[in-house]
Order: C-alpha cells, then structure tokens, then sequence
C-alpha cells in the first residue's frame, strides 16, 4: 500500500502543471494573434486617414528638396524639408510640404499631405485641358494652354511633375515672374483648379453640351454632336 501511494502522488501535480502550461501557452498565442489583428487595423486607419483608397497605385514626384541648418551650442542642427507631387494619372492631383531631420521622414510627410490634398481636374479626352487657364501666387504667374494630340507636356521643372502625375499628355505651358518651386506648384494648382468641363458648365447654364462645343471654331457641328455625346 505504501509503494502505491508514493507512485500515485505525484501524478496530479504533474497533470496540474500540464494544464496550466497549456492554458498559458494558449493564452499567449491568443494574444499574438489579437495584437496581429490590432497591428492590420491600425494600418488600416493610416491608410484611411491619409485619403489612399486599398489598392490605389499613385504617382509619386519628388520635387524638390531643401536642407536648413541651424547654429546652436555645440554645432549645427540640419533639417530638411520636402516637396511631393502626388497624382493617379486619371484626373487627380496633389502636393504636399513635408519637414524632418531625415531625408526619408520628410518625403513620407510630404506625401501623406499630398495624398490628403488631392484635386479632381476635368481632362478633354483623357489628355489635354478643355480650355487655356492662368494661375497666379506670390510672384509666380504660371499659363496653361490646350494642345493637340502630339504635342506633349511642354513644361519645365514642378509644373512637369504636376502634369506628369495628373496624366496629361499635351499641354503647353509658361511660367512668368519667378523659379521658386514652392510658389510655381500653388500657381500651378490655381490654373487647373479653374478648369471646367463643357457638361458642368451646359448644367449651370440651362444648354446643351452640343451647342456650347459648335461654337469653338475648329469644331464642326457633327464633330460637336459626337464629342457631346462622349462628354454625356
């Protein structure tokens, strides 16, 4: 009886222990995946606060880039800032300002601000601008003009970039009065978001497309009659 006892009494403890290992260890590995699945939401909210849709690839340029120094006790500081031009090549555009003491957090800054900047321009068949436009900031003055198919993206410098990510192919372009990359993007910005397509401005005006587009002179009436049909 005695050599019974003795081999019995250590056997609960050891199925004791067992099951406290295998409650621990599967509440460690519960834990793993519940900060797994907290790790995909917080992505998932960046994603959204930045105005990116899943799945959306846009078109990143980088602009330009600025290094200021900053004399303290012991040396100098530097810092960097950056401009971004954002665009999806389909009409959508945006730029952002972004600064850091590393190149690399700069851009990410200034992109996360371009994406959450983005206009919408209405383009004439995918290509070119509906009609001329002129945009002014500080002392950049910044004309935009329509071109025909061909001719490409007549541009020099920022204002290339914008219209690179925006998806235009031909257009041409002149900037006036400054080379500051800073005021030629915002007045770059201000010309296009004056663009208006000829459907918007036939609904503010109570007409139809095909009128408004017969009295452009190098439009004949059926040429007019089919694009407002593609407009519509």
């Amino acid at each position: 009886m005695s050599e019974e006892i003795e081999v019995a009494g250590p056997a609960p403890e050891a199925e004791g222990r067992g099951r406290g290992r295998g409650r621990g260890g599967e509440r460690g590995r519960g834990g793993n995946r519940g900060g797994g699945e907290r790790g995909e939401r917080g992505q998932r909210r960046g994603r959204e606060a930045s105005g990116e849709p899943a799945g959306e690839e846009l078109i990143e340029k980088l602009v330009h880039i600025n290094r200021v120094s900053k004399t303290v006790k012991g040396g100098k500081r530097f810092g960097f800032a950056a401009l971004v031009v954002v665009g999806d090549g389909k009409g959508r555009v945006g730029f952002g300002h972004g600064k850091a003491r590393e190149v690399p957090e700069a851009i990410a800054k200034a992109t996360a601000a371009a994406k959450k900047a983005m206009i919408r321009v209405p383009l004439r068949d995918g290509r070119t601008m509906h009609h001329d436009g002129f945009g002014h900031f500080g002392a950049g003055k910044v004309y935009v003009r329509s071109a025909t198919q061909g001719t490409g993206i007549i541009a020099g410098g920022p204002m290339r970039a914008v219209f690179e990510a925006l998806g235009v192919a031909d257009v041409v372009t002149k900037s006036v009065g400054t080379n500051n990359p800073y005021n030629m993007i915002r007045a770059t910005f201000a010309a296009l978001t004056g663009q208006t397509s000829p459907k918007s401005v036939a609904q503010r005006r109570g007409k139809k497309v095909a009128d408004l587009l017969a009295r452009r002179g190098d439009v004949s009436a059926k040429a007019a009659e089919a694009e407002a049909e593609a407009v519509a």
